[in-house]
């Protein structure tokens, strides 16, 4: 009976990482500027939360202090999802997902700052071991892709941010409430944003999506890649540990860019040795938590 709830959790995950990773190519696919994207994405995926909350109730048990920390963590999921899919329009999918995968390396240098915690010696060689594989990167695409390189690495150390900060206020309440407050934040923010940039007359070109397939895509993007992977990640963490579920998740990059090859035709655009330092920096994260179970005692 184990075995087979076991086999089913690993199931689940496997696909809640696959619909994760293919948010960026669901990013490259709707013709949409990332800021109105994420506005589209965050509004369907809360209204679809409300149904796990019985329309709110959940939240009434939720202290005053603990919501405006979730609020705060969705002001920066927002900021993170603006920065991935505008990496996304400004090179492509390939090189947002290779820049996105540097966030459990972020993570490893940040954690000590909020947890006053020693430096890992093994957590510092990986994160280094990365700058050859984004040197390799840079060097190896085409100049007009270098601002999408920053702006994915800038979503990156956000979500390393934004995942810290969940990790030190994860008890506050359970996961469907939490993301229910940090994603209609995000919502809010976002409006707020384009109110902004609407006064200014900077506002985004197009607004609503200019196509039924657009349509299809935002709705695929919020309930399936964002509601459903949420709902099957939680369920497989309940029959596997948190390391088995995290090495899973260190696959997102690599089932994404196996995507983006054959979906999008990204490697048409690259060189090989932007997949070698791609190859590096994936090699570095997922080599991470075996090594980090062996040498878990090492600190500066």
């Amino acid at each position: 009976m184990q075995l087979t709830q076991n086999r089913t959790a690993y199931f689940q995950i496997h696909i809640a990482v696959i619909l994760f990773g293919f948010t960026a190519i669901l990013g490259d696919l709707i013709q949409l500027p990332a800021i109105v994207l994420v506005w589209w994405r965050v509004l369907i995926t809360s209204a679809s939360l409300l149904f796990f909350l019985q329309f709110g109730r959940t939240l009434m048990q939720i202290s005053a202090k603990q919501i405006r920390a979730y609020i705060i963590i969705g002001v920066l999921i927002g900021l993170h999802w603006i920065c991935f899919y505008g990496a996304i329009k400004l090179s492509n999918a390939s090189i947002a997902l290779v820049c996105m995968s540097t966030t459990s390396l972020f993570t490893s240098l940040i954690e000590p700052i909020f947890f006053r915690t020693k430096i890992n010696k093994l957590e510092l060689t990986l994160a280094a071991s990365v700058i050859p594989g984004m040197l390799l990167i840079v060097n190896n695409i085409n100049t007009q892709y270098i601002t999408g390189v920053w702006v994915g690495l800038t979503s990156a150390l956000l979500a390393a941010i934004f995942s810290t900060l969940n990790k030190v206020n994860i008890k506050g309440a359970d996961p469907y409430s939490i993301s229910f407050i940090e994603l209609s934040s995000a919502w809010v923010m976002i409006s707020v944003l384009l109110g902004v940039m609407w006064i200014l007359g900077m506002q985004p070109d197009i607004f609503l999506p200019p196509s039924m397939s657009d349509w299809v895509y935002i709705i695929i993007l919020a309930l399936l890649c964002t509601t459903l992977a949420q709902v099957l990640t939680l369920k497989s963490l309940q029959h596997l540990s948190a390391f088995a579920v995290n090495l899973v998740i260190n696959l997102e990059p690599v089932y994404g860019i196996l995507m983006a090859i054959f979906i999008l035709n990204d490697h048409k655009e690259l060189s090989p040795l932007f997949y070698v330092g791609g190859g590096i920096i994936l090699l570095s994260v997922m080599s991470y938590p075996s090594l980090h179970k062996k040498f878990n005692t090492t600190t500066i």
